[in-house]
């Protein structure tokens, strides 16, 4: 395998399943050196033409990981989910290496805790994420929504009735409703960010950010 210009500056991806590719494939679009490992050979196989370095070893054997390099990158992604066993065994390997920023996919609650105790910085849950997500969208008027840990949310939804034809210092959502307009696109136009002389017509869709709550509540003012 050849070695990486700067392994501190790279990413190590340890699972190759639906989310730990698609993980390691959009870094790599974004001009990030990615080591992606997996003990599956189909899978190793797959990614090998796709991703800047490609290993297959046991995720779960401390010594082998260690010989691919962990302790030289300072950022993983521990991509393993079903299996909570080889999850957690496969977490403590850069951990006990010291990598200073350990990402990890848990599928329940407890299975995250325990990851945490074992040493992953940041516990990822994506199916409860996406399902949030998709139910945010369903519920409400939105058009994309993400939440953060602190109740505080982002979403793109279309303006409401009372901020037609008004400058947002006119229309005042954040006096009114508590969220803050961060930017407005218009239909065949570029993202403008908002400003209080900003203007707003029907049809533009806004940016808007705020607590959890009042998001919710912005979006579903049509």
């Amino acid at each position: 395998m050849a070695k990486f210009r700067n392994p501190a500056a790279s990413v190590l991806v340890i699972g190759l399943g639906r989310f730990g590719s698609a993980v390691a494939e959009s870094l790599v679009r974004m001009g990030q050196e990615v080591l992606a490992i997996d003990e599956d050979r189909a899978l190793v196989d797959r990614w090998a033409d796709e991703l800047t370095h490609v290993a297959r070893a046991d995720t779960t054997d401390d010594r082998a990981l260690r010989q691919l390099g962990v302790a030289d990158f300072d950022r993983a992604v521990v991509a393993i989910g079903t299996d909570i066993e080889a999850s957690v065994l496969t977490v403590l390997a850069p951990a006990e290496a010291g990598v200073p920023d350990i990402w990890a996919k848990a599928i329940t609650r407890k299975h995250g805790a325990i990851l945490e105790r074992v040493g992953a910085h940041h516990v990822i849950y994506p199916e409860y994420s996406m399902g949030e997500r998709v139910a945010h969208m369903l519920a409400g008027g939105m058009m994309d929504y993400i939440e953060f840990d602190d109740q505080f949310s982002i979403a793109r939804t279309l303006a409401p009735p009372f901020t037609w034809d008004k400058t947002l210092a006119e229309s005042a959502p954040r006096t009114k409703h508590g969220v803050t307009v961060v930017g407005v696109k218009r239909t065949g136009e570029d993202f403008t960010y908002a400003r209080p002389e900003t203007a707003v017509h029907r049809h533009d869709h806004l940016i808007v950010s705020g607590p959890t709550r009042s998001v919710e509540k912005f979006c579903n003012l049509h």
